[in-house]
């Protein structure tokens, strides 16, 4: 076999395993999860402060409850259908300032992104006891992104409310 052949075979089997990753269902939700965090910081950081007890009804939560209220989802979802570890499953810490929530909601989506990068592939097919009816792992994982673009959405509006324009969106 000749050099050339050689190093063809070899550009072919980078490519494949490079494509195979990105076909992963699970290496596609982790590359997003990790953009999903990133466009959601930015939106903590976009409001000021002193909005941070900012609710555009009584009804709703206040922008600070908000981003608690994902983060506690996360640690939830994680920390039940993909862990077993009690340290893993994330405690409920009521923030008193801006940078502290922003920290905290950091290493949520850091700590859930570290739960399921051990969760096997093959995983995902489970099916598992949920309070809407039995389902996959897989559809535990989308409903973990759902419920944080549902609420960022929510956050978004809390922002324009208040005149500030939210940062550019940040996807895939």
């Amino acid at each position: 076999m000749n050099k050339i052949t050689q190093l063809c075979i070899i550009l072919g089997m980078i490519v494949i395993s490079a494509t195979a990753q990105q076909a992963d269902v699970k290496g596609a939700f982790l590359e997003k999860w990790e953009n999903s965090k990133i466009y959601m910081l930015a939106i903590a950081e976009a409001m000021p402060e002193e909005y941070y007890d900012f609710k555009p009804t009584e009804r709703q939560m206040t922008f600070k409850e908000q981003l608690m209220h994902i983060k506690s989802n996360m640690d939830w979802l994680s920390g039940t259908y993909f862990s077993t570890s009690e340290s893993e499953r994330g405690k409920n810490i009521l923030p008193t300032t801006k940078a502290e929530t922003i920290a905290i909601l950091s290493e949520a989506f850091n700590n859930t992104k570290s739960i399921l990068e051990k969760v096997p592939l093959k995983d995902l097919k489970e099916t598992v006891t949920f309070f809407a009816g039995d389902k996959s792992k897989l559809q535990i994982l989308n409903l973990l992104q759902d419920h944080v673009t549902h609420h960022r959405g929510q956050l978004i509006v809390y922002l324009n409310l208040n005149e500030i324009e939210p940062p550019g969106f940040v996807g895939w």
